[in-house]
């Protein structure tokens, strides 16, 4: 039995709606959930909190019907952008508040609060007011109110979206570590693609209301079901032909070059083929030890630098493929805009979806 299942849920709100989203996870399962804005991703985690009632569909938790519950009555926590702390209260108060309905004696429930505050390194700050505190600290502050209470499943919109990115992978790494000793059930919206990689084990993609995609990590991210979907998590979808497939092994012609994959197609099949740009590798000389792999040679149209790593441009023929590299790699290569350049791709990472 799926510890969370969502059931044909229905929900309209006029300007936001969700239809027909059915999934489930598992104990301890972290999905991450991805879509545009107005893509329904709130209410959707507002819907099993329980703040709307859906027009139609169940959602059953550890096998009970939640669907009618009272928000108080489920046992869910939820974690808001803004993190929605009360400012007349200090810290400890703050952390304490959803646990003193449930825990009278004051001894045990300041015991509680101090070692999950210690948990999240705040304890030092257990007598400040939320104003006084940085935005990581209020988003740590906000964490501990909803995990001291031990929430059946947890809620996060985008509780890191306002942190620096220094704050931000410390957060991720405090909040993997307590995730995974209380091996807490969490669905959460992000919009940055670092907190999937260092946080999830599924996936869900929204649009319109719609759930396009739903699976783990690595079969949304390497085997997107749809364009949207592909470029959303970053991948690139060709569309080309099996003109052979033997022993394992598919030869798909892509805009006149041949692509090798290990993914099963038919010969003749028209297909779409879906490629990471972290999966292919830049030589400017042809690489010797090529077994298993494709090896395409390419005119590197642009240069385009993200932060600590480029995104190249590589042209064949009509096509163009898009590269993550490290900036030391352009460098190391003396790679320049309109050199020719050889793209290894693993046949591996050439998946046919």
């Amino acid at each position: 039995m799926s510890f969370l299942t969502i059931e044909d849920l229905h929900l309209n709100l006029g300007e936001f709606f969700l239809q027909e989203v059915f999934l489930s996870l598992q104990k301890g399962d972290y999905l991450a959930v991805l879509g545009p804005t107005g893509a329904g991703k709130t209410i959707l985690l507002e819907s099993i909190i329980g703040f709307w009632k859906p027009n139609k569909g169940q959602i059953y938790l550890e096998g009970e019907n939640i669907t009618g519950l009272l928000p108080e009555k489920r046992r869910i926590g939820i974690v808001y952008q803004d993190y929605a702390l009360l400012p007349h209260f200090t810290v400890f108060k703050n952390i304490a508040y959803g646990l003193e309905k449930k825990e009278k004696k004051k001894e045990t429930l300041g015991k509680k609060v101090r070692e999950m505050a210690a948990a999240l390194q705040i304890d030092h700050l257990l007598h400040r007011k939320p104003t006084t505190l940085s935005g990581g600290e209020q988003q740590r502050v906000a964490l501990a109110r909803a995990l001291i209470v031990e929430p059946r499943l947890l809620l996060m919109d985008e509780p890191l979206s306002a942190l620096d990115p220094r704050t931000r992978r410390d957060a991720r790494q405090l909040l993997r570590r307590l995730i995974q000793k209380q091996n807490t059930t969490v669905i959460h919206i992000t919009h940055d693609l670092d907190d999937v990689w260092a946080l999830a084990n599924k996936v869900a993609i929204f649009k319109q209301g719609r759930l396009l995609q739903f699976g783990s990590m690595k079969e949304v991210f390497h085997r997107p079901q749809t364009r949207f979907v592909a470029d959303f998590v970053g991948a690139t979808i060709f569309e080309g032909r099996v003109v052979k497939a033997e022993e394992g092994i598919s030869r798909i012609n892509v805009d006149g070059f041949e692509l090798v994959s290990l993914d099963h197609a038919e010969t003749g099949e028209n297909v779409k083929v879906a490629i990471r740009p972290e999966n292919i590798v830049v030589f400017k000389s042809m690489p010797t030890d090529a077994s298993a792999q494709n090896v395409i040679k390419a005119r590197l149209q642009e240069i385009m630098s993200e932060g600590t790593t480029c995104l190249l441009y590589l042209k064949i023929n009509d096509t163009v493929f898009h590269v993550f590299v490290a900036n030391n790699a352009v460098e190391r290569l003396n790679l320049k805009e309109g050199d020719i350049v050889y793209a290894l791709i693993k046949a591996c990472n050439v998946r046919i979806v």
